[in-house]
């Protein structure tokens, strides 16, 4: 069900609802924050960003903090579901904008967010691990975990009791019942279902997929199998965090008798945490330096890089650049992306791959003939059961774009939940649970904050300005003033709007219009504020240059006096 009615919005609660809500994650594919209050106690649940999908000068995408703010004193901690920076990037600018008494982690999330808050000295972080067994208790909150398949170790689902019964939030999820790690909780999964689920959270990414997601040994026994055909240098491209998929690169290197190089900064970061931790174990001497892989033969080499994703910046793009200081391609080359583009990369991926295959490099993508990648979300049958198994009263699909969300929705109505018994949400909109069922009235601040590489909250309204000048560019309309009288006609300075050497009747226009404009001012006004003037201007030339050119550029007017 889709709630349409206008919600009212809120900056504090006092009834005894148990409410839920998302700061981030529900109409897109990152950012994930969800909250569930009740009375004077508020839990959060992961605390990720988002990449932007166009920059603007902007690194970072994390939810508007400021209802966890206003209600600061009611946060009893933040559970983090996974190491994924989806979920756990967003910590530090939570923590230096909240007071947050504790951080529930387990295992290789716990060290990833030590690994991340070096970048951050000045705050300090206060994790507590959880494990498998473990159940913390507050006033309205019982808190549990059950372990899940994903495409990083550690991967949990949360089960609060509340005095209206259990709520489930699944994090991120497949079944995987191969898997590289450890198996599922499916026993804890029926157990909450014989005490009765009230309402399930579930991950939506994969909710258009109707395939069964590959088992993560599937692709490791391709991944050996292509890693045992290649002569030469292998270059391989995965996600970071994708702990597993590293794995298995390592074991089909060794396998094939290849000393590894690891480039990029956050591969280097996650191979050495996990290293540690000892979900990657390689014999020693497998992990080599930049120093040492020139000596050795194209054969013997396994490059592990970043960039799988075809970020500007990452390894593999200045590969295909040729501007990477210390791995040139040669002749032999293959390069394998262990990935997917994940919504709204597809397009630089496929830049990354024609510079690639320019440079005469040989390119091997995921594809139903080389298996080089599964996803760690589920798809429909999974999806369904996970349902079956938790069977929820009332149902919230989360973690989607729109149409995820959407299609969730219907795959839970399949399996039997009542179509009013499922909502959509949006971030801020507020589930209200209590004996007599649920509803929502209410929603609460919230919305997108945008963060630098300095770290740094950049003004929402300088984002506008930046979009708005790359969509239609500047423009300067320059008056040569004699005390307030026009000296010479107006002159005109573009940027990105039109080029003034090929639209020289356009800009004729815009002067004349531009000095119509003054005079009339100074013929209807006896006193003239210069501020008043330059807003009068930059309002009556927008229109006619709109009317002209279907553009609307920044348009700002400067004066010059004699």
């Amino acid at each position: 069900m889709i709630n349409k009615t206008k919600k009212t919005l809120v900056e504090a609660f006092s009834d005894e609802d148990v409410k839920v809500y998302a700061l981030g994650g529900l109409g897109e594919v990152g950012k994930n924050m969800y909250v569930l209050e009740c009375l004077d106690e508020i839990m959060i649940i992961d605390s990720g960003f988002l990449f932007p999908d166009n920059a603007y000068g902007v690194d970072y995408v994390i939810p508007d903090y400021r209802y966890l703010q206003l209600n600061e004193k009611k946060i009893i901690g933040v559970f983090i579901t996974h190491g994924h920076e989806d979920h756990i990037g967003g910590l530090p600018f939570l923590l230096r904008s909240v007071n947050i008494p504790q951080v529930y982690a387990n295992g290789l999330a716990v060290e990833l967010i030590k690994n991340k808050f070096r970048d951050f000295p000045q705050i300090s972080v206060p994790i507590k691990e959880f494990n498998d067994d473990s159940v913390f208790t507050f006033k309205h909150f019982t808190i549990s975990f059950f372990r899940t398949n994903h495409s990083i170790p550690d991967s949990f689902g949360i089960a609060i009791l509340t005095k209206y019964g259990y709520i489930l939030h699944t994090g991120d999820f497949k079944f995987d019942f191969t898997p590289i790690g450890q198996h599922a909780d499916y026993h804890k999964l029926t157990t909450y279902a014989q005490k009765g689920v009230r309402l399930l959270l579930a991950d939506s990414t994969n909710a258009s997929v109707s395939h069964f997601t590959s088992s993560e040994k599937k692709i490791s026994t391709s991944i050996r199998s292509i890693f045992s055909q290649i002569k030469g240098r292998i270059i391989i491209s995965t996600f970071a965090s994708n702990v597993y998929r590293v794995q298995q690169i390592v074991e089909a290197s060794v396998a094939s008798g290849r000393k590894i190089i690891v480039f990029g900064r956050s591969m280097e970061k996650t191979v050495n945490v996990a290293q540690q931790l000892k979900y990657i174990k390689a014999p020693a001497g497998t992990f080599i330096t930049a120093r040492e892989f020139p000596h050795l033969p194209p054969e013997k080499i396994t490059i592990l890089s970043t960039g799988s994703q075809g970020e500007p910046l990452a390894a593999l793009s200045r590969i295909a650049e040729g501007t990477h200081r210390q791995i040139k391609l040669i002749p032999g080359d293959t390069i394998v992306f262990s990935s997917s583009p994940i919504p709204g990369n597809k397009e630089s991926v496929n830049r990354t791959i024609n510079k690639l295959y320019k440079a005469g490099a040989t390119v091997i993508v995921n594809s139903p003939l080389t298996d080089t990648h599964t996803s760690g979300h589920a798809s429909q049958d999974e999806l369904k059961l996970m349902l079956v198994l938790t069977k929820p009263e009332y149902f919230m699909p989360i973690h989607g774009e729109y149409s995820m969300l959407a299609k969730h929705l219907e795959l839970a109505v399949s399996t039997g939940v009542k179509r009013e018994n499922c909502f959509i949400m949006q971030n801020g909109e507020v589930l209200q649970i209590n004996k007599h069922g649920i509803s929502s009235k209410y929603m609460v601040p919230a919305g997108d904050v945008y963060i630098d590489s300095h770290y740094q909250v950049v003004d929402s309204g300088l984002i506008k300005e930046r979009k708005w000048m790359s969509d239609d560019g500047f423009l300067a309309v320059i008056y040569a003033l004699d005390g307030h009288q026009l000296i010479s006609t107006p002159q005109v300075l573009s940027r990105g709007f039109i080029y003034t050497t090929h639209s020289t009747e356009i800009i004729d226009k815009i002067q004349i219009k531009a000095a119509a404009v003054y005079q009339k001012y100074l013929d209807t006004h006896s006193h003239i504020h210069l501020p008043s003037v330059k807003n009068h201007i930059a309002a009556e030339l927008t229109t006619y240059i709109n009317e002209l050119t279907e553009r609307k550029p920044v348009l700002i007017p400067v004066f010059l006096k004699k």
